[in-house]
Parts: structure tokens; C-alpha cells; sequence
């Protein structure tokens, strides 16, 4: 593999993505500000909040965590921040994954990169190298939106422990991402991959909160990839088991991403389709009777 290589693919996707990690970035940067000058509030008024939080429905705050350490920073980060994030920001990490590499195969872009002096596994790695840097650089200006105010705010934080929370949050954002890239490469389009791992994204958030009210969801929730995603709970302290547990997925997503895309036949353009044999095709009669015709052919084409 040449490095070369690699560094010019990973530069020119990075460039691409400028406009996305600034617009991501500092719209959650804001949010960010936004957010944190309110916990005085919460605080001063935490028992007026509690007793609002505890009307509700359990099955409503199900899908908000634990309300009661509201008043604590990794409660209040947790409620009002980072339970949504990965929603918020799985849509980048789904869009752009599914995007990586088929995006340009279905605009007929494809075939012409891999015409050039660059393999495809220059092409594919540095392209990944390029998303996750994108992630990193709006994890990064979202970060910067809610620690700079801790200076001026009741919202007291140190650095380390605020990110942490954003480990938990990148790493579940990695694996959906991972997971939208392979899925580009095994279905026929990308607007389907899409959609399915943004399926599975939604049907996670929604199997582990509900199932802290619907035990019968518990086992199907241990399979979920949002029970093992901390928010704000990792102000308290990361849990590494579970960090691992999300990043090994995602390495083996990428592989098998890797490993299709190289066997891969490159469509000069627009989306594919289902490859199915035809059921008359399946009969072992009219698989003979097939070959029959083909051998005839070819000994009249002979003669």
C-alpha cells in the first residue's frame, strides 16, 4: 500500500468534509452554550423540576435516563445533552458512511478514481481515516460548546472527565457508521443502506429505554448497542468493558467493508439490484434442457 497514496486520499475526503464538521460542529457548539446556561437554574430550583419530572408518565422518562440526579452536572449533561446526541449526530455517522464509497460508484465517479494510479485499498482507508477525522473534529467543536462555559456557568467540569463522555459518544457513533459502510457495499443501493442503519439506530434508542419499563425487552436490549453508551453517566467514570465492546464491532464492520470492496465489481453508475436466479432456472430440468440448447448452439456455430 502505498502511503503516498493514502495521505492525498485522506486529504482531499477531509477537504470535502470541511463544510460538514464546521456546520455540525458549531451548530452543537451552541447548542452546547446554549445549554449550560441554564443548570444554575435547575439547581436553584431542583426540587420544583423533580417533583414536574416525577408527574410525568414512567414510560415517557423512560427515554430521558435517570432524572433523579438532575441537579448533579453528568444528571443534567445526561438529560439535556448527550440523551439525544446519538440521534443528532448518528445521522452524519450514518450518511456519511453509506456515502464513503458508493456515493461516487452510483454518480458514475467510481470507476474513473480507480482508473487513476490509486488502489482500492488506498482508496478505502484513506477515505475511513478521512470520516473518522471528521467525527473527531465535530466531537471536538461540540466539545469546546459546553466546557468553555463551565468558566462563567454553574456548570463546573473538568476537561477529562467531559471527555470521556464524548469517548462514549464517538465510539457509538463509529459503530453505526462502520455499520453503514458495509451495509452500502452488501445492498443495492445507498439510499437503502441508509436507511436501514438508521433503522437499527432508532430501534436501539427505543429497545434500551424501553426496556428499563418492559422487562420482557431486557434480552433483546442486551444486544443493543445504545445500553452500552454512557452520555453524561461517563462523567462519573468511563467503563472501558463496554467501550471495547462498541470498537470491536466496528473493526470487524470495517474489515468486512474492506474485504467486499475489494472483491467488489464496480458499477459504472445508478443504483443496483437484487441478483436473483429465476425460479425456472432453479429446476434441475431446465437447467439441463439449458445447457442442451447452449451445446447445440455452439456445434451449429461450429459447423
Amino acid at each position: 500500500m502505498n502511503t503516498n497514496t493514502l495521505r492525498t486520499v485522506f486529504r482531499y475526503r477531509l477537504a470535502r468534509y470541511r463544510g460538514q464538521i464546521l456546520g455540525w460542529g458549531i451548530g452543537l457548539a451552541l447548542l452546547g452554550l446554549f445549554m449550560a446556561q441554564f443548570y444554575g437554574t435547575i439547581v436553584d430550583q431542583s426540587d420544583q423540576f423533580q417533583e414536574l419530572l416525577d408527574s410525568y408518565p414512567q414510560e415517557l422518562m423512560a427515554f430521558f435516563g435517570d432524572v433523579s440526579d438532575l441537579a448533579t452536572p453528568s444528571g443534567y449533561l445526561n438529560l439535556e445533552y448527550f440523551i439525544l446526541m446519538p440521534l443528532i449526530l448518528g445521522v452524519f455517522a450514518v450518511l456519511v458512511g453509506s456515502g464513503l464509497l458508493v456515493s461516487d460508484e452510483e454518480s458514475g465517479r467510481l470507476d474513473l478514481i480507480l482508473a487513476h494510479p490509486v488502489g482500492r485499498g488506498e482508496l478505502f482507508w484513506g477515505r475511513a481515516a478521512a470520516f473518522v477525522a471528521a467525527m473527531v473534529g465535530i466531537t471536538v467543536l461540540a466539545w469546546l460548546g459546553v466546557y468553555i462555559p463551565t468558566s462563567w456557568t454553574a456548570l463546573h467540569v473538568g476537561w477529562l472527565d467531559l471527555t470521556l463522555a464524548y469517548v462514549s459518544l464517538f465510539t457509538v457513533l463509529l459503530l453505526f457508521g462502520a455499520l453503514a459502510l458495509v451495509l452500502s457495499l452488501v445492498l443495492p443501493s445507498r439510499r437503502m443502506a441508509a436507511m436501514v442503519s438508521g433503522l437499527l439506530l432508532v430501534a436501539s434508542y427505543f429497545v434500551t429505554s424501553l426496556a428499563n419499563v418492559i422487562p420482557e425487552l431486557e434480552p433483546l436490549a442486551q444486544v443493543s448497542p445504545l445500553t452500552y453508551y454512557q452520555g453524561g453517566e461517563a462523567l462519573d467514570g468511563l467503563n472501558l468493558t463496554w467501550i471495547i465492546g462498541l470498537l470491536l464491532p466496528t473493526v470487524l464492520f470495517s474489515i468486512l467493508a474492506w474485504w467486499r470492496f475489494q472483491r467488489r465489481d464496480i458499477r459504472v453508475g445508478g443504483e443496483g439490484a437484487w441478483h436473483r436466479p429465476s425460479i425456472a432456472g432453479l429446476l434441475p430440468w431446465r437447467r439441463g434442457s439449458k445447457r442442451k440448447a447452449t451445446v447445440s448452439q455452439k456445434v451449429t456455430a461450429q459447423s
